[in-house]
């Protein structure tokens, strides 16, 4: 009897330990296939991830080289003999700021006060050495301007599509250009024009240092 409850009891555990065992298995292969999806799912992600990186780039640079290429057309140059008269120095700096990067279209008609606007001192305009109507050096806002204006008038010259509307000389010569090659510019009576007569546009580039202005002309 004694040993026949023994086989009965050997037999339940067996089958008890048994199923256990089976159920851990069942939940680690659960947990297997778990782990091996959402590795799978990451994978895409990150597979996605790059794809809009890629893309990305690639519409970068294509946009870069959709960009339209500058070419130069004309520059000039002119020494600035005052390099230590600060107010000066403040003018054209200002000047240079204001006309650079201008556009100028086709069939428009560039002007150089409207660009640059009137030189007041709330513009931050300092007085300078400029030239009356009499050819005498007066102190006026401004003083510095008209070398920028011959300097682009200049680099105009050079380009036979950009027809000149309006140009006029200093009352007495300057010694920044040869003599007939100035524009003297007074915001309200003369005035710096002319007229893009090329198919495209134009951009003109204006900068400075202590000791000189340079400009550029360049085809869009």
């Amino acid at each position: 009897m004694i040993k026949n409850l023994l086989i009965i009891f050997l037999l339940l555990f067996c089958l008890t330990g048994c199923g256990n065992n089976s159920d851990n298995d069942n939940q680690n292969n659960y947990n297997a296939t778990k782990i091996s999806t959402n590795t799978s799912t990451n994978t895409n992600s990150n597979s996605y991830n790059n794809v809009n990186v890629n893309n990305n780039v690639n519409n970068s640079i294509s946009n870069a080289d959709n960009k339209p290429k500058e070419i130069d057309l004309s520059s000039f140059s002119t020494k600035i003999y005052t390099p230590n008269d600060e107010a000066r120095q403040n003018n054209i700096r200002l000047t240079c700021s204001k006309l650079n990067g201008t556009i100028v279209n086709p069939g428009e008609t560039f002007s150089f006060c409207n660009t640059v606007g009137k030189a007041t001192p709330e513009k931050g305009y300092q007085k300078a050495d400029i030239y009356d109507s009499d050819g005498n050096v007066i102190k006026g806002y401004g003083g510095g301007n008209c070398q920028i204006s011959s300097t682009l008038y200049n680099a105009v010259l050079n380009l036979p599509s950009l027809t000149i509307v309006e140009r006029h000389e200093h009352s007495k010569k300057v010694y920044y250009v040869e003599e007939g090659k100035d524009a003297a510019v007074a915001y309200g009576s003369i005035d710096f024009k002319f007229r893009n007569d090329y198919d495209y546009s134009i951009k003109i580039y204006c900068s400075s240092t202590k000791n000189r202005i340079d400009v550029k002309i360049v085809k869009l």
